[in-house]
């Protein structure tokens, strides 16, 4: 069952290859939180170390990483849940993953790996290839990371394994539009249809690579309904409380009324093996004059 809890979501200005400077700032904001009465503070894609694809190799840490040890540092000290995007180097891979790493304040952090990748990101990163569900501080939580948020597949198996709140974070730039406007199309679905919370942030500002980013914080609630929205393009600390009862009211056996429909409890599997035979169908050739 779900608790109701206070969490925070930042429009965080990150800047590529310094990562010390992004620290600090990411620790301040912690404090921030801390003193409102947060419990759990999610920050965008690659907030640690900024994001530039093509600088990826020279920035990236290991999760064993000084900067790693320190947020490490922060959540225990201020007994503060924080969700972290980084560029995280491995030792067995060339290349470099986009992840969020899971900071506990009790115990050793975990990790999520982007699963789905844009296709410029293709050529610097590794894509992660599981879809990991996090417990602590009263919820059961995933983290699905920009593009993996185009494929409902994924926020399906998360709400599936427990799920009952979703993290967004993003790294999208001006270039893509207004970011709130654009989440509004499918996000506010995903979390219709799963029954979720699905709370969603993004870098704003510029990266020092030439590349400014729009910002953007929403929170749906599990009907799909926009709970709430910064209206700042500045970084920013958002604090939001999620109660529990509208959870665990769609969650309930117990459950009588339509409008309390949990969706995925009637799929019909069995039928859904299409779903991973079917390829995209090519579209013929023209002929040329």
């Amino acid at each position: 069952m779900l608790q109701d809890i206070r969490i925070g979501l930042t429009q965080f200005e990150a800047k590529v290859g310094d990562t010390e400077r992004n620290l600090q700032e990411i620790i301040r904001t912690a404090e921030a939180a801390s003193s409102q009465g947060v419990s759990l503070l999610c920050y965008p894609e690659c907030a640690l170390h900024g994001y530039s694809p093509k600088d990826a190799s020279d920035i990236a840490d290991p999760l064993d990483s000084m900067a790693v040890a320190r947020l490490r540092e922060c959540a225990r000290d201020l007994g503060l849940l924080l969700l972290v995007g980084m560029v995280e180097k491995s030792p067995e891979r060339k290349k470099p993953y986009i992840s969020q790493l899971i900071v506990f304040p009790d115990r050793e952090p975990e990790v999520y790996r982007k699963v789905h990748l844009g296709r410029i990101e293709q050529h610097y990163f590794t894509a992660g290839d599981s879809f990991p569900i996090f417990t602590a501080v009263g919820v059961r939580f995933s983290v699905g990371i920009c593009w993996d948020w185009h494929f409902p597949e994924f926020s399906a198996i998360c709400s599936l394994k427990g799920a009952e709140i979703q993290f967004a974070p993003h790294a999208s730039p001006v270039v893509s539009g207004d970011r709130k406007e654009i989440w509004k199309r499918y996000l506010g679905a995903r979390a219709y249809d799963n029954s979720v919370y699905l709370c969603a942030c993004n870098l704003v500002g510029t990266n020092n690579r030439d590349k400014e980013f729009s910002g953007g914080i929403l929170v749906f609630g599990p009907k799909g309904e926009v709970l709430a929205e910064n209206q700042d393009t500045q970084e920013q600390l958002f604090v939001v409380d999620l109660p529990a009862k509208p959870i665990n009211t769609l969650r309930s056996p117990k459950r009588q009324s339509m409008r309390d429909t949990f969706f995925l409890a009637d799929r019909r599997k069995e039928l859904y093996k299409e779903l991973l035979e079917l390829e995209i169908e090519k579209m013929p050739q023209m002929p040329h004059d």
